[in-house]
């Protein structure tokens, strides 16, 4: 089932079953835009450009690197560490600090496939192997998660609790990384996925700053239990009172308490997750708009397309149209 249907699946697990934050983590399904294997030799430096609605990655499969981001501390990245830029910002990663960084996309790279190249590049001293990657989300609730996310990540595998497989799937993609062979790519997304989600995880486990917010909500048992219901079933006629009702609270006291920990009412959360939803839908199937009013609450195409317009700034088939049009260029 595809990740915009998944949406709309009807209830299905008893409440003690139900795990909110995990259901969160579960919309994290990466879209590859460009992975790169870089072999790099000392002086090296490297500028990457910002790429917008992308979270970046770099592997350390061998040798070591500086990884400089805008507001972070700098991180000396060594063999097996795993490190995430979630929002996409510009940043530097070189052979030590202070080397001059060349542009990324100046440089000559082999392109191996549509979405993979291999990058060489440095004098010739200490060599460094990387796997970096540009991967989008699309889902609604992976953008409000990624959004929550520090400037900065990183996976250590040799100090994590889970250190043998995580140092596992590091090896495995290095060795998918040399030798690009069939299905590699797709390998290497999957790897990437599980690396991504274990970094998040142990970053929502460690911080306090992933305790607090739409995170700290997913953790509350009633709240957390209401937003999972709406996620998986938008269609219902949703009121306060009904959400209420679910989680055993009262109106008054659910209310209040909604707004509290996510940062806004219940009700306008409630079209803000239908109208993302919609933007998903309309970014990746061609079901007719009456099809997917229905599918989200609405009784008829001409009030999901005024909803959707109010929220989103433009009307459902402008979306569609110029999907078709970037797939025409294609």
């Amino acid at each position: 089932m595809d990740q915009a249907a998944s949406t709309v699946d009807p209830p299905g697990k008893p409440w003690a079953m139900v795990d909110p934050l995990g259901e969160a983590l579960h919309f994290l399904r990466m879209r590859g835009v460009v992975y790169t294997r870089s072999e790099l030799t000392a002086p090296w430096g490297l500028e990457l450009p910002p790429m917008s609605n992308c979270l970046l990655f770099h592997v350390v499969t061998a040798g070591r690197c500086w990884l400089e981001v805008h507001g972070a501390e700098p991180r000396l990245l060594q063999p097996g560490e795993f490190a995430l830029v979630p929002h996409g910002e510009g940043h530097q990663i070189s052979s030590a600090r202070g080397v001059p960084a060349a542009k990324l996309f100046d440089l000559p790279r082999e392109q191996v496939s549509e979405r993979y190249e291999v990058l060489r590049h440095g004098g010739g001293g200490q060599p460094t192997s990387l796997v970096c990657g540009a991967v989008r989300f699309d889902h609604p609730a992976a953008h409000r998660l990624v959004k929550l996310l520090p400037r900065v990540i990183s996976l250590e595998a040799w100090t994590s609790p889970h250190t043998e497989w995580i140092q596992s799937l590091l090896r495995l993609m290095a060795v998918e990384a040399r030798q690009l062979r069939p299905g590699g790519e797709a390998v290497i997304t999957r790897l990437a996925d599980i690396l991504v989600i274990q970094a998040i995880r142990s970053w929502i486990l460690e911080d306090p700053a992933a305790q607090t917010g739409w995170l700290g909500a997913l953790r509350d048992k009633q709240i957390g239990r209401a937003i999972s219901l709406l996620h998986r079933d938008p269609a219902r006629a949703w009121t306060v009172a009904s959400l209420a009702a679910e989680v055993a609270m009262s109106r008054s006291a659910f209310a209040a308490r909604f707004t509290e920990l996510v940062g806004e009412p219940a009700m306008h959360y409630v079209t803000s997750w239908r109208m993302h939803v919609a933007l998903t839908c309309l970014k990746e199937e061609d079901a007719p708009l009456a099809v997917l009013a229905r599918r989200l609450g609405y009784e008829s195409e001409a009030a999901f397309g005024r909803a959707f317009k109010r929220f989103i700034g433009v009307s459902p088939g402008a979306v569609r149209r110029e999907r078709q049009g970037q797939s025409g260029e294609t």
